[in-house]
């Protein structure tokens, strides 16, 4: 077995790593910190998130530093500030023997000002977002002219993200000679790119290619209704009260509301997104990281950086599209040789997407029941029971105490002590007496009610109403989104694919409809795979959506008796040219 002192790393960091307790290792760790310590090379290293990147490119970059020369040296580009942040800690961890190390990590939402007087001291390495390094940049805070290695952190991610612009402007400002070393869970086109124009000859090591998935991991689905889900999550909180997690939903808007919700019902939770202030960020970390908070509920982006060793679980509010992402979320639990448990509470319209997230990954989902009342009842009545023979008898009564206590209840035999005692547990349970309804679905029953168009409506408005507060990339994003929307809108406005059948549908922009979520109530309600979901325009009252010819016999009958809005969902087949239609459709009507 491979160990860090055969890796050639220098006394004061070796020195720090078994302070640390670093012994063996990972893959992308034994490949890659013998081939950047001492060497000028361009690298790509492809490894999945929980894998330990951080010291692969962190600890040849320190070994690799001139510590003499008081000039930045070093710049390591990561997505997120909460990444960012968990990068600087650990090389200020990796460092803490090594004379003349400074560390600076920079990132938007803080104060600019603070962050340019840092800089003016001696800094070796800047951690730094694409945004707001620009940002100093353009302020003339710092130089990049002696960097002499650039570590792109989760390059995929950061372009996912809107920022393939600021990244070519910033490597745009360095000198020729730098190395750049790319760390990536996946190799798009945008990254091939980078790789053309920013780097030469790269050493590329791919670890993990067949096992994306943490061994440890268990994946598991509950089938249900989606109207269902906020109550899933409360029953599996009552029937399992260790759970410790992060629950990821797509939508900023969907996280306030579920935490909320959660709140409110005496749950312990808090959202991250976005939204929030960095301050506040920090504050909400904090507490999740102490267990006073036992659940987080966040987007994808935000969970970027979260490094927690002990969830047990990670929730599936809403299953991603991209397998990718799935690897992502997932990876969060299972950490440091511990077991733990992938959940996603999936609608009948998810069940494809499992299988082929099963056949890529080579994973197995298990389906598992949602809690009924009487169980979770049950549940706690042991979990009571056992509490009290685990509690370890007192000597802290005096001799009075004993005797007017036993003289209340002598009169009692056993069995009516223990019926007392349970029944006054049980008037605390009154929420779970028998008769609540049963949350699973069978495999064949459909999901007739729907109210994310309500949701949908107060997103739309909700981002309306911020807009001139969007910072980033976030405003960046939807602004190409809709440039290249509005391009393919002219582009396919009066025709269809050949092979495939059009149809309209009464949910438009008036119910806050936007394409991914539209495509995701198509799949969801037909069954269809989305890759099997042509083009989707999405108009004022209504919207256009295009199927393979193969699949469009029944899709009108899928969607019949289904409620969006409090009106039904009405769908039909486009079969002449639809430039020739009013633009008013569907007013009047009476769904």
């Amino acid at each position: 077995m491979t160990t860090f002192s055969e890796l050639g790393l220098s006394a004061p960091i070796s020195k720090a790593l078994d302070e640390l307790g670093f012994t063996s290792p990972t893959e992308i760790q034994k490949q890659a910190i013998p081939l950047l310590s001492g060497k000028t090379c361009d690298f790509i290293g492809l490894a999945q998130t929980g894998t330990g990147k951080t010291a692969a490119f962190g600890l040849p970059l320190l070994q690799n530093i001139d510590y003499s020369d008081a000039r930045i040296q070093s710049l390591i580009l990561a997505p997120t500030r909460e990444l960012a942040q968990q990068i600087a800690v650990g090389l200020q961890d990796f460092g803490k023997h090594l004379n003349g190390l400074n560390v600076q990590v920079v990132y938007g939402g803080a104060d600019i000002s603070k962050q340019i007087r840092q800089l003016r001291s001696k800094v070796n390495v800047v951690v730094a977002t694409p945004g707001r390094l620009l940002d100093l940049i353009k302020r003339k805070a710092l130089s990049l002219d002696a960097i002499r290695f650039v570590v792109l952190d989760e390059a995929d991610e950061m372009l996912n993200m809107g920022f393939k612009e600021d990244l070519n402007k910033i490597l745009s400002f360095m000198p020729e000679d730098k190395s750049t070393w790319l760390f990536s869970a996946t190799m798009p086109s945008a990254i091939q790119n980078i790789v053309k124009h920013y780097m030469t000859d790269p050493v590329k090591v791919t670890v993990n290619a067949d096992a994306k998935v943490n061994k440890n991991i268990s994946h598991q689905y509950m089938l249900l209704k989606a109207s269902d889900k906020q109550e899933a999550i409360k029953r599996l909180l009552d029937f399992n009260e260790e759970i410790y997690g992060v629950i990821f939903c797509r939508t900023k808007m969907d996280t306030t509301e579920l935490a909320e919700a959660l709140r409110r019902s005496g749950y312990s939770a808090d959202a991250i997104n976005g939204d929030l202030s960095q301050n506040q960020r920090d504050v909400v970390m904090k507490r999740f990281k102490s267990h006073s908070i036992k659940l987080l509920v966040a987007t994808d982006v935000a969970a970027r950086g979260i490094d927690v060793n002990d969830l047990t679980h990670v929730i599936h509010y809403r299953l991603p599209d991209e397998m990718e992402y799935y690897t992502h979320r997932s990876g969060r639990t299972a950490r440091a040789g511990k077991k733990g448990i992938s959940l996603v509470l999936a609608t009948r319209g998810d069940l494809k997407q499992l299988k082929f997230f099963e056949s890529r990954l080579k994973i197995n989902f298990e389906k598992r029941e949602i809690p009924r009342l009487e169980s979770i009842r049950s549940n706690k009545i042991m979990h009571w029971a056992t509490s009290i023979v685990e509690t370890p008898e007192t000597t802290d009564i005096t001799p009075e105490e004993w005797e007017s206590v036993k003289g209340v209840l002598e009169s009692f035999d056993k069995d009516q002590l223990i019926n007392k005692l349970l029944s006054r547990e049980l008037s605390k349970m009154k929420k779970f007496e028998s008769g609540g309804s049963d949350l699973n679905m069978k495999e064949g029953e459909r999901d007739r009610e729907r109210s994310r168009g309500r949701e949908r409506g107060e997103e739309r408005r909700s981002r309306d109403r911020n807009k001139g507060e969007k910072s980033g990339y976030e405003e960046r994003v939807r602004s190409r989104e809709r440039d290249k929307d509005k391009d393919k809108d002219k582009k396919t406005r009066n025709t269809s694919q050949k092979g495939f059948s059009k149809f309209f549908i009464n949910i438009g922009k008036m119910d806050g409809a936007t394409k991914p979520e539209l495509l995701d109530f198509i799949a969801e309600e037909t069954g269809i795979d989305k890759k099997d979901v042509g083009d989707i325009s999405v108009e004022k009252t209504g919207s256009y959506f295009e199927v393979k010819n193969d699949d469009s016999k029944s899709i009108t009958n899928n969607f019949k008796g289904i409620i969006v809005n409090g009106r039904d969902v009405k769908v039909k087949e486009e079969r002449g040219d639809r430039s020739r239609r009013p633009d008013n459709r569907g007013k009047g009507r009476k769904d």
